[in-house]
C-alpha cells in the first residue's frame, strides 16, 4: 500500500450560547459591504439575495456589544452600509484568530503518521 498525504482542514466561527455570530462568509459579507458601500451590492456579489445578506447582518449586529454595520435604508439615492469601528475591528480579530488556525493546521499535517 503507497503512502498517501493527508491533510488537515478545518472553519473557524465565533458563537455566542445563541449560534452562531461570525465566521468566513460573514467577515467577506462584511468587507465588501465596506467596499461597496451597499448591502445590496455586497448581496449580489455574493450571488445570494438582499433579504439573506439583511438577515446575516442583523444577526451578526445582534451578536456584539456594538453593530458592525450601520445600515441606512434607501430612497431615491438607495440605501447605504457603512462597516463601523467595531466592524473593522472584529474584521482584525477574526482575521488574527484565524492566521493562527491555518498556522496550527498546517503544523499539525506535519505530525500525521496514519
Amino acid at each position: 500500500m503507497s503512502a498517501t498525504n493527508y491533510s488537515i482542514n478545518g472553519r473557524i466561527w465565533i458563537e455566542t450560547p445563541e449560534g452562531k455570530v461570525l465566521g468566513h462568509g460573514r467577515v467577506e459579507l462584511l468587507e465588501r459591504i465596506h467596499v461597496t458601500g451597499s448591502l445590496r451590492q455586497a448581496a449580489l456579489q455574493m450571488k445570494m439575495s438582499y433579504k439573506q445578506a439583511w438577515d446575516l447582518v442583523k444577526h451578526t449586529n445582534e451578536g456584539f456589544t456594538e453593530p458592525l454595520v450601520q445600515l441606512s435604508r434607501g430612497g431615491t439615492g438607495g440605501g447605504k452600509a457603512i462597516l463601523t469601528e467595531k466592524g473593522h475591528q472584529v474584521i482584525a480579530e477574526f482575521k488574527k484568530i484565524q492566521k493562527k488556525f491555518i498556522d496550527f493546521m498546517k503544523e499539525e499535517e506535519n505530525l500525521i503518521k496514519i
